[in-house]
């Protein structure tokens, strides 16, 4: 038995725990041959934070002890090792038979099936019903919930709920979605904490240090990867998934210990692409939740904060393909206990035991409506597929001809998503265009049709009604309830080139699977050399991975033209006779590993723009790169920038804690990155970190800035860069307020609006903007902008700088006029016309170095993959243009 104290201001209570009965909370004759957590763990439910090695432990126990009843699945590895699985628990009978459930529950997510035969299917079919917890790491008491929901589900006697659960569902319970955050987590709780679990939220048990342990390995928040699937994690996850298509799926949080307990209905805006069915069944789970609460004596919300739009959810990304899908948020002890601002304390052992009966209520609604939720699942799946067919805007079709390694990208994370992707060949005709090089195509008519249109649609509009709820609560100074972006397209963010039309001819298509190589473009053998074209991440890919084994190449700033083809700007080449006899070797394994293209030359002539003697032609070398990491910095931003670079691109990267910097040797380094970072990033930088950049930057080194971090560039007496952060636009006759001088000089107010322009702040920064995608045009005469006509990027937030002068620097990337500027998604009237013409990517000469200024992060999420090429640009031609 251990005992504990919880010591809060002005107060102390002992609570005792570990015995018997607080193996499960609910009153059970418990099967004395299932294992209690206790007699594994060493303590019970909510007494201590199972580390990741007690989950795991704990799970395989079970499953040791009620073979018949629960098996353990691995379905992914983590970055650092750690295996994820997920458990299946029913009854013997339908244990038995799992293969043929899933056959089942796939031809019924066919949407090909008869009335009668999908009857027949229904009766004999359990539902299966999938619960999520803890893929945010240090939203802690989600997992011990799931042990505590298997432990019962196994050992309940005579219990008819869980009889009626492990008869009519198939539970499965994914413990721990994100091992290596948790295991950050309790590594840090255990470091900091003493004999006695402190309340107050300000003491270091509560209080992780940078990054804590919300997130992955590299930081990557996992409930906004679930479209984007670039962490192994969230791969596994959605492959395991749609193995089984649940009907209902629950995704387990935490949220600030203040809060209650909030369940579904979810929060407007919901997407246009859930059904009224599926809401109606929110509310049917909702209320048994209410029941159980209320016999309890729960509180709970409902309908606030936490909305149904953005697809990357880990209860959207289900929802689109036709489940049930619900986000469960806990107040969160963030320890074993907290003292809410109320004054009453929060224990762990409640938090664990709230989201233990919210699922077990989950799976008992299933259980209980069986057919209803398998009928609706497989209605919803057929209904995608038919609403499509006669719709003008049916195919989506993806250029192969321009960026063709990331349409083929697009393909195949398409093809990972139950989304049937086909190949036209070259010279294929579709929507009114011939495509010489092919094209991918994606047919909407199809039972995933529904998440079909939600990630590819170059829009998804905001509902009439809730948009003009923001925008008067904009008026009455209140913040908008939007909880993400409001933008996402996927061909806009893969910078795809993509057309609808209602008709395609696919007779002589062939599939596209996830797992497919991509083509390489390989070249014959070369007279003079070989040229890698500058058009896409893929072409980049290639040229570090021939820089990084050794090769000699050489980047043109220009456009040049040989047998009739041009060569666009940052086109590499190399030449046979700078490079070891092995060159067209390597280049051939290079491409072929990678799926690119190389072209041969047969002469040093070129038709039109410079020979390769002419110094339009730079040398490249592979990068040295270093980052700014730790406190003050954007943990996701700095784990997104890592990885793109590393994992995407092949650039290792070296990362140097913010307050290590002034004493850092960077000059080893070609490159320093400062990823986007909050208010504190300037003071942990302090005026020697500072100085050591800037001596970094004016001795030939090329310091890259993404949005936040600008601030520390733009401020003080010594600035690294001359741009500035723009105040919120006011028209002048709004600029009325005229100072603190005394007394005020004399001024009629004769309306509202005359009212709103005195008390308006007038040093205000832009209205936040939740997020758009908003078209960026290059300056074509920088080397830069290599690549590139023009872009798509994600903006967000508030922060609009204003243009350098010629003087100062070189504004390479702008936003479009106010009329064109948005690609995707809602923008303030206001912002849409401030934000116009101003800067998104600057570049400015510091000594013998650059300064290169990202205004909005390139890297967010690693889901702009279309900015890819633009951050190697920086990396890579940077240190070219400064040596």
């Amino acid at each position: 038995m251990k005992t504990w104290v919880i010591a809060a201001a002005g107060f102390c209570s002992a609570v005792m725990a570990g015995s018997a009965e607080a193996q499960s909370f609910l009153n059970i004759q418990a099967d004395p041959s299932i294992p209690t957590l206790e007699e594994v763990a060493g303590h019970a439910p909510g007494d201590e934070i199972s580390t990741v090695t007690e989950a795991r432990d704990y799970m395989e126990a079970l499953a040791e002890a009620a073979p018949d009843r629960m098996q353990i699945t691995p379905y992914a590895e983590s970055w650092e090792g750690r295996e994820l699985f997920y458990a299946v628990i029913s009854s013997p009978e339908n244990l038995a038979r799992l293969n043929e459930i899933k056959a089942n529950m796939s031809r019924l997510a066919s949407g090909e099936l008869s009335a009668g035969e999908r009857s027949s299917l229904i009766n004999e079919t359990p539902a299966v019903v999938w619960l999520s917890y803890g893929v945010h790491g240090n939203e802690i008491s989600s997992t011990d919930a799931g042990l505590a929901l298997a432990y019962h589900l196994l050992a309940a006697e005579g219990d008819q709920t869980v009889d009626t659960i492990l008869s009519n569902t198939i539970v499965v319970i994914d413990p721990m979605q994100n091992p290596d955050g948790r295991a950050r987590f309790t590594n840090s709780f255990e470091a900091a904490r003493g004999i006695t679990p402190f309340a107050d939220r300000y003491t270091a048990e509560h209080d992780e240090p940078w990054p804590g342990g919300r997130f992955n390995h590299y930081l990557f928040d996992m409930n906004r990867d679930w479209f984007t699937l670039s962490q192994p994690e969230t791969r596994g996850r959605v492959s395991s998934m749609l193995e089984w298509h649940p009907v209902v799926v629950v995704d387990a949080h935490e949220m600030g210990g203040d809060e209650s307990y909030f369940f579904a209905p979810a929060a407007d805006p919901f997407n246009p692409n859930i059904t009224e069915a599926q809401k109606e069944k929110q509310v049917l789970i909702g209320r048994n939740h209410a029941r159980w609460f209320d016999q309890r004596g729960y509180d709970y919300f409902t309908r606030e904060v936490f909305d149904a739009f953005y697809p990357g959810y880990g209860d959207m990304w289900p929802t689109l393909g036709g489940a049930i899908a619900m986000t469960y948020e806990q107040g969160s002890a963030r320890g074993l206990a907290y003292e809410r601002s109320t004054g009453d304390v929060l224990t762990y052992k409640q938090g664990v035991e709230q989201h233990f009966v919210a699922t077990l209520s989950t799976a008992e609604v299933v259980a209980n409506n069986q057919s209803l939720f398998l009928n609706d699942f497989a209605s919803y799946r057929r209904e995608a597929a038919a609403e499509a067919r006669g719709a003008s805007d049916r195919y989506f079709v993806f250029d192969l001809s321009d960026r063709r390694w990331q349409a083929e990208q697009l393909g195949r994370k398409l093809a990972a998503q139950d989304i049937t992707v086909q190949r036209l060949s070259p010279g294929a005709q579709a929507c009114g265009v011939r495509y010489p090089d092919g094209a991918l195509v994606v047919d909407r008519a199809q039972p995933s049709g529904k998440r079909i249109t939600t990630l590819l649609s170059e829009d998804t509009s905001l509902p009439e009604d809730f948009v003009d709820e923001q925008e008067s609560r904009r008026d009455r100074g209140l913040n908008h309830e939007l909880y993400d972006v409001t933008a996402w397209s996927m061909p806009l963010m893969e910078g795809v080139t993509s057309r609808t039309c209602g008709q395609v001819n696919v007779f002589n298509a062939s599939m596209v699977s996830a797992d497919d190589p991509v083509t390489a473009l390989t070249a014959s053998n070369a007279a003079y050399g070989y040229v890698v074209p500058w058009s896409d991440a893929g072409q980049a890919k290639l040229v570090l991975s021939a820089l990084d084994a050794g090769l000699t190449g050489r980047a043109t700033t220009e456009a040049f033209t040989v047998d009739g083809r041009e060569y666009p700007r940052g086109s590499v080449v190399f030449p046979l006779a700078a490079n070891e006899s092995n060159l067209a070797t390597t280049l051939n394994g290079l491409a072929t590993e990678i799926g690119a293209e190389y072209v041969a030359l047969q002469s040093s002539w070129v038709e039109d723009g410079p020979n390769y003697g002419s110094d339009k032609f730079v040398a490249l070398t592979m990068p040295k790169v270093a980052m700014a990491w730790g406190e003050g910095t954007s943990a996701t931003d700095a784990g997104a920038a890592r990885f793109v670079l590393e994992r995407e691109l092949g650039i290792p990267v070296a990362p140097i804690r913010v307050g290590t910097l002034p004493r850092a040797n960077l000059g080893r380094y070609d490159v320093l990155i400062l990823p986007d970072a909050g208010w504190g990033f300037e003071g942990e930088l302090g005026v020697a970190g500072k100085s050591a950049i800037a001596t970094f930057t004016r001795n030939g080194g090329v310091l890259i800035g993404f949005e936040g971090a600008l601030g520390a560039l733009t401020s003080g007496d010594d600035k690294l860069l001359s741009a500035r952060a723009e105040t919120a636009y006011l028209a002048e006759e709004d600029k009325r307020n005229d100072g603190e001088e005394a007394p005020a000089s004399g001024l009629l107010i004769e309306s509202d609006e005359d009212y709103d322009a005195v008390t308006a702040n007038q040093t205000a920064r832009p209205d936040s903007v939740p997020g758009v995608l908003a078209n960026v045009i290059a300056d074509t005469d920088h080397w830069l902008s290599s690549g590139y006509e023009e872009a798509v990027a994600l903006y967000q937030g508030s922060t609009i700088y204003r243009p350098l002068n010629d003087a100062d620097g070189a504004n390479v990337f702008r936003y479009a006029a106010a009329d064109e500027l948005v690609a995707s998604g809602y923008l303030w009237e206001e912002n849409r016309a401030q934000l116009a013409y101003k800067p998104y990517l600057m570049a400015e000469q510091q000594g013998a170095g650059v300064v290169i200024a990202f205004t909005q992060s390139p890297v967010t999420r690693a889901y702009l993959d279309g900015l890819n090429l633009l951050l190697v640009n920086a990396v890579l031609f940077g240190p070219a243009h400064t040596r």
